[in-house]
């Protein structure tokens, strides 16, 4: 069995993904282009995602959707387990929003352009300078009534289980005072984790806890950071706790 799976990822679903991603760079670099950067910058991803998911034979099961409202902007955090996050959030999580993801990103041949188009929010940390102009294009997202899609714990974990969120994301809500939304990544990590190479068949579950609010004050964030930290970690298998 494993072999004509093995088979299919090559003959089927490698070329059928590079299509996809070549044809959801494109449309939204061109989309983006023309003033549509709100649906655009959005929806080529979001069936993107879909289809990856699709053609992995991943099935992504979401669970709490009714704790947020659609028309509400949120930080949404989430642990990052492996590749796949990326894939069932774009494809899943059903809310708008733009990402914050790593500078180097950008390298992406045609990918990293369209993100660029698209709005998402690059993270240089190579100087004081670039971190405040990282900053600023937050800034200027939130303002736009757009969520944002934040991993706190930087990068994807080695092991499964998560490491200490970071302050960014959480300094960006209490600026705006938007409500931060815990979610828990399951299942992403046996699907592709982070030292492989090769996708594998499985399940992955989103669990969206309920909002938690901003915090007012430099003296809550420590608090807000636990909190919110303690929701994800308990939607995690005891294996990944």
């Amino acid at each position: 069995m494993i072999i004509l799976y093995r088979i299919y990822q090559l003959l089927v679903m490698m070329p059928l993904m590079l299509v996809a991603t070549v044809l959801a760079a494109l449309l939204t670099i061109v989309g983006c282009a023309c003033g549509g950067g709100r649906w655009w910058g959005y929806y080529p991803a979001h069936l993107w995602g879909r289809v990856f998911c699709i053609l992995t034979l991943v099935r992504v099961t979401v669970k709490g959707r009714e704790n947020i409202d659609p028309a509400t902007s949120y930080v949404f955090v989430a642990n990052h387990q492996g590749a796949y996050d990326i894939f069932s959030i774009y494809g899943y999580l059903d809310h708008k929003f733009r990402w914050m993801m790593k500078a180097s990103l950008r390298k992406i041949p045609l990918v990293g352009f369209a993100c660029e188009k698209a709005h998402q929010i690059y993270v240089d940390k190579s100087s004081p300078s670039a971190l405040r102009h990282t900053m600023e294009r937050a800034q200027e997202v939130l303002r736009g009534g757009t969520s944002l899609v934040v991993f706190p714990e930087g990068a994807r974990t080695f092991t499964g289980k998560m490491r200490p969120f970071k302050r960014g994301a959480f300094m960006l809500a209490e600026e705006f005072g938007l409500p931060l939304v815990p979610v828990t990544i399951d299942g992403s990590f046996e699907v592709l984790p982070r030292t492989g190479k090769i996708p594998r068949p499985g399940r992955i579950i989103l669990t969206i806890h309920k909002p938690v609010a901003a915090p007012r004050d430099s003296a809550e964030m420590s608090e807000v950071i636990s909190r919110c930290y303690e929701e994800v970690h308990s939607g995690l298998p005891e294996r990944h706790r």
